[in-house]
């Protein structure tokens, strides 16, 4: 049954600032940690006072419409009054609309946050449960070290050569313009690890990227799907990928070879139209990077450009994540196509990798990244982590199969 069918809980939300707060993963649990992390601001949760699960191809129309619902209901509290703080959810959602995998919102009993100088504590409840004042205690160690070895999924090297070479044959065929496609690595878990390690180490490595944890799917994503505060809207758009060089000189090359690339122009142009046009109808204005940029991260460069504009109507942050995924960073252009035929040569479900990962508050502002170097912890222990890259006309299997090598890498090296 959808929870669409249900009449949404009365929530009571309140928002108080806090001091003392160190280290927020000291905070959260071990083996199913909940965070929203960058830069040592963000947010980690604490219980669940509400959990919502949805599925199937209106599963982002339906969880913004019963989110909006519960938000009328609620009763909030904010002494706070920043990004984060009150009635918040945090979710993920599935790549495709007939996953296997179902897409989730879930309300804390206690979410800590920071956000620059503010520390703040937001306790959550229903209205038929007593207030709980619980003191807060936080778990400065962690549990004992793990490390653990990831081996080819259910699509070998081999496999994704063979994929790569087909879809680019369907390119020159005229099929489309653009595909993603992607492979997994597994692996397991030992009983009762501790994910913080895994959270820490990205968190760190990555500290320009957005490092989750929400329902077992935990990563460190360097895309901005969209933000919205205060009817401002913001996005980011990667394409085009390079390894960083091994000294200064190789470094700024590798750079300058990505930015003159047309290969590398021409996917990343099909990324940046797919979002203005998705964005524009949401929009009173809309304006971005007069040209792409290169962005630097600890092992690659991107092509971005970012986006901005205000808001026109009442659209919230889930509103306009069911309007732009996938996007043609993660599926590829014309978008029907290109889901066609990942669903065709892809041997493995995506699950949430490559959908919308973040947050949303009961004014639908939130933080939204794509699930991008990231894996999936299952309760059984079982991880399964996800690269991908965009093919186009004169894409080189070869040379694509390394780029998901280096994609690979945060997450390989976090776990191992």
């Amino acid at each position: 049954m959808s929870p669409l069918d249900t009449p949404p809980p009365s929530l009571i939300a309140t928002t108080t600032r806090a001091d003392g707060i160190g280290p927020l993963l000291a905070y959260a649990d071990g083996e199913r940690p909940l965070a929203w992390l960058h830069r040592g601001d963000g947010m980690v949760g604490i219980g669940e006072v509400l959990r919502l699960e949805f599925t199937g191809p209106d599963r982002m129309r339906e969880a913004a419409a019963f989110w909006r619902r519960i938000a009328e209901a609620a009763t909030v509290s904010d002494a706070v009054g920043v990004p984060g703080s009150g009635l918040v959810a945090f979710g993920t959602f599935a790549f495709s609309g007939v996953s296997g995998m179902p897409s989730t919102l879930i309300v804390p009993r206690t979410i800590v946050g920071r956000r620059g100088s503010h520390t703040f504590v937001t306790r959550i409840r229903r209205a038929d449960e007593p207030d709980d004042a619980a003191r807060l205690v936080p778990s400065r160690r962690f549990g004992d070290e793990f490390r653990i070895s990831l081996g080819a999924g259910a699509e070998t090297a081999d496999g994704f050569v063979h994929h790569v070479e087909q879809a680019v044959e369907r390119i020159a065929h005229g099929d489309l313009s653009k595909v993603v496609l992607a492979r997994e690595l597994t692996g397991r878990i030992p009983q009762g690890a501790d994910l913080r390690r895994v959270l820490t180490d990205l968190a760190l490595g990555y500290p320009d990227c957005w490092t989750f944890s929400v329902d077992g799917l935990v990563g460190s994503s360097p895309e901005t799907l969209v933000r919205v505060e205060d009817r401002t809207v913001g996005a980011r758009v990667l394409a085009g990928t390079a390894s960083r060089g091994t000294n200064a000189d190789t470094d700024q090359k590798a750079a300058l070879a990505l930015v003159t690339s047309s290969k590398d122009q021409d996917e990343h142009q099909f990324a940046v139209r797919s979002a203005v046009e998705t964005l524009t109808p949401f929009t009173r204005h809309l304006s971005t990077s007069e040209v792409p940029f290169a962005l630097k991260l600890p092992n690659l460069w991107h092509l971005a450009t970012d986006l901005e504009g205000g808001l026109a109507g009442d659209a919230s942050s889930i509103d306009l994540i069911d309007a732009m995924h996938p996007t043609a960073a993660v599926a590829g252009a014309p978008r029907a196509e290109a889901v066609e035929l990942i669903a065709e040569l892809e041997p493995f479900d995506r699950g949430r990798y490559a959908g919308p990962v973040g947050w949303v508050d009961a004014a639908g502002d939130g933080e939204w990244a794509i699930a991008l170097r990231c894996a999936q912890v299952a309760p059984s222990g079982t991880v399964t982590a996800y690269a991908g890259c965009g093919i186009v006309l004169d894409s080189d299997p070869a040379a694509e199969l390394a780029e998901t090598r280096m994609k690979f890498r945060p997450i390989v090296e976090a776990f191992g």
